[in-house]
């Protein structure tokens, strides 16, 4: 007895020493795990996180230093560019391309991939983000955030990269995280060896390990889904809708409806409570047949993430993770959360297609 005592102290001693790192730390010590890493990675990351900091100031201060609002013009999307779209934007591709360590950047603000200068041209690493998700909701303190991806190039290093090194399946992601900024700023990312959330500590200006291996709870509790647009949702979707309002005790249901309306923010919560996130396709503007989201840097980036913390991505059709984009702005359905309700609406919406 004495012995166990022993050794659970030992583990609640060793837990604590690890939930106390910083984020630089806990790259550090996955470095020392690969001798043969050159430290690249490790490089990329940490300017990510450079770049997410300064966002996070921005974005706390955007009421008193009057970056609210929108810019005036429409981005590639077609959406209005809020002032602080634009500026995350900056903040984080000036910062990557002069890193030395991407060789090609596709953002959510820009029609075309973005390059670095010519002495940075054969570096390692391409890059997808979405620099502030949720933007339109920032004057009324809804929280937003950062998504990343990260594909490590496939051509040859000698010259510039080409557009096959990041039109590819999010199966191929070495890297996916998100920053959301709301009471607190926490960072969630994973390299494919668990999910780990990072809370900011504004006193010492570092992210700190708090959540680590992150996985979706067993039981679903809520959905998070734009209600409105039922009447453009085709009959599988409607259906796996009913579903989960349904009663049925061995599954907890029926679920409760929590929608925010910023992806990263509905995301987190149900990655943290147990949930599922859905923004299936449309008829409601025949410009938009395929839903909202984008594929490459939003999409496939939190797909990753949930499969790695037990849950799923998935185009209401198929695995997310294995959807080859064709465009760098490419939009699809996205159902995503605990593995058992994505799979359920899969099921749903398989049926009613093949009627």
């Amino acid at each position: 007895m004495a012995q166990e005592v022993k050794k659970k102290k030992k583990s609640d001693s060793k837990k604590r020493e690890i939930l106390g790192i910083t984020v630089n730390q806990q790259l550090a010590y996955g470095q020392l795990e690969h001798p043969e890493a050159t430290g690249d990675f490790t490089q990329l990351l940490s300017e990510i996180i450079v770049s997410a900091k300064v966002v996070r100031n921005k974005v706390t201060l955007a009421g008193i230093a009057e970056v609210v609002g929108e810019v005036g013009d429409k981005n590639v999307q077609g959406e209005t560019v809020q002032i602080l779209d634009e500026l995350a934007n900056k903040i984080m591709i000036r910062r990557l391309l002069h890193s030395g360590m991407v060789c090609m950047i596709v953002s959510e603000e820009n029609k075309e991939p973005i390059y670095p200068p010519e002495k940075f041209l054969g570096a390692k690493y391409c890059v997808a983000i979405d620099p502030l998700d949720g933007s339109s909701n920032i004057a009324c303190n809804v929280p937003v955030g950062t998504i990343f991806g990260i594909w490590k190039r496939k051509s040859d290093s000698d010259g510039k990269a080409e557009l096959s090194d990041i039109l590819r399946p999010g199966k191929e992601l070495v890297c996916a995280g998100y920053v959301l900024y709301g009471p607190s700023s926490m960072l969630v990312y994973t390299t494919g060896q668990g999910v780990h959330g990072f809370t900011y500590d504004p006193s010492i200006g570092e992210f700190i390990l708090t959540h680590e291996n992150l996985k979706f709870p067993k039981l679903c509790k809520c959905y998070s889904a734009n209600e409105s647009y039922w009447d453009w949702w085709d009959q599988g979707t409607r259906e796996f809708i009913q579903w989960v309002r349904q009663s049925d005790k061995a599954t907890g249901r029926p679920f409760t409806a929590r929608y925010v309306g910023s992806l990263v923010s509905d995301f987190h919560r149900n990655l943290l409570y147990g949930g599922v996130f859905l923004y299936p396709k449309d008829s409601k503007d025949p410009k938009l047949p395929f839903g909202k989201l984008r594929l490459l840097y939003e999409c496939a980036p939190l797909s990753f993430i949930a499969e790695q913390a037990g849950g799923k991505g998935s185009t209401g059709e198929g695995n997310m993770l294995d959807f080859v984009p064709k465009d760098i702005h490419q939009r699809v359905p996205l159902f995503i959360g605990n593995k058992t309700e994505v799979e359920k609406a899969e099921e749903l919406i398989k049926h009613h297609n093949k009627q």
